[in-house]
């Protein structure tokens, strides 16, 4: 809105960049323009003031489809002036020059008569589709045949405005009737969750079958192996007890063998010994042959002294001595002899 700066006799206005202000005086333009700034009178100037700036317009009706049924649409429209001094004289931007403020309310003609135009090609589309169709495809259609109405109307021309962009934002059935359309949808979304869960559980199931298949058939596995396993270490008892029974019987072989070669080395070294010994006995008696007996008898004592251990005394009885001193006696005639 305009600024105005009151003084006791004359105002001063000063205007935005987006707003298109008019001064008349006596019936006749004074001055004009946008973000225009001058002084004037209360008492005889009359101001108008015209937005230049891009306004939105917020569209909500309801329409009825083929199939009878109620939807809602709910729409923007942007709109301009495009002629500020024709506006200016079609609706009332007329301020007041003392506080700068409308008189009426030109914006809200301007929101009634852009609804009430953009209502009618919608209402007429709607109502020659269903309410399935209106729905699903319903939008497009809806917004280009609004911006084509409003872009060909003249009454817009007429009153210097222009539209210059149209959005339909949703086109909504009554609630209970939207959860009923949505219902095949969600059963059948249902459905494809329910067959993805059975598919993904017979999946779990089929991997939890072969899992125990594969576990079954490596315990099959496993004891065939250990079947294998007891046998051959079996196997290798029996043939370490065969090599070992075979070593024992080679060592004990072995051993008497030459237990056998030792006792026959044994023997004939003790008969080569014996047969030695008994030679020297034969020639030792061969060469006493010739020797008196009493040499002999004297050798005896000797030799039997050599071997007899120490005599601290000797007791010589009759009986001892009997024989010898006979055999001294006997000896003695045979040498007188």
């Amino acid at each position: 809105m305009a600024d105005i700066t009151r003084r006791p006799f004359v105002h001063h206005l000063r205007s935005d960049p987006t707003s298109f202000v008019l001064q008349l005086r006596g019936g006749a333009v004074k001055r004009s323009g946008a973000g225009v700034s001058f002084w004037f009178r209360p008492s005889t100037a009359a101001l108008a003031e015209v937005p230049l700036d891009d306004r939105e317009q917020a569209l909500m009706f309801q329409a009825r489809t083929s199939d009878f049924q109620l939807v809602s649409v709910q729409a923007t429209v942007t709109y301009r002036v495009s002629d500020p001094a024709v506006a200016a004289t079609r609706i009332d931007f007329g301020v007041n020059p003392r506080t700068g403020d409308w008189n009426a309310r030109p914006l809200e003609r301007l929101g009634g008569l852009l609804t009430e135009l953009a209502q009618q090609p919608a209402l007429e589309y709607l109502a020659g589709v269903s309410l399935a169709e209106a729905l699903a495809h319903g939008i497009g259609p809806v917004r280009q045949r609004v911006a084509e109405q409003l872009a060909d109307d003249q009454r817009l021309v007429e009153r210097g405005l222009s539209v210059t962009d149209v959005r339909v934002v949703a086109i909504r059935a009554e609630a209970d009737l939207e959860r009923a359309l949505q219902t095949p949808t969600r059963e059948r979304v249902q459905q494809e969750a329910d067959r993805a869960t059975f598919e993904r559980r017979a999946v779990a199931v089929e991997n939890e079958r072969a899992i125990a298949e594969n576990e079954l058939t490596n315990q099959i596995e496993l004891a065939r192996r250990e079947e294998e396993l007891v046998a051959q270490r079996g196997q290798n008892e029996r043939r370490r007890a065969s090599e070992q029974a075979e070593a024992d019987k080679i060592a004990t072989t072995a051993k008497a063998e030459r237990q056998g070669l030792m006792a026959k080395a044994d023997a004939d070294r003790t008969r080569e010994l014996g047969a030695a010994d008994a030679t020297a006995e034969a020639a030792k008696f061969a060469a006493y042959g010739d020797v008196d007996q009493s040499k002999l008898l004297a050798l005896a004592l000797r030799e039997l002294a050599a071997n007899v251990p120490p005599l601290t005394h000797l007791s010589l009885t009759p009986e001892l001595l009997a024989p010898l001193l006979d055999r001294l006696g006997d000896g003695r005639e045979t040498v007188t002899e």
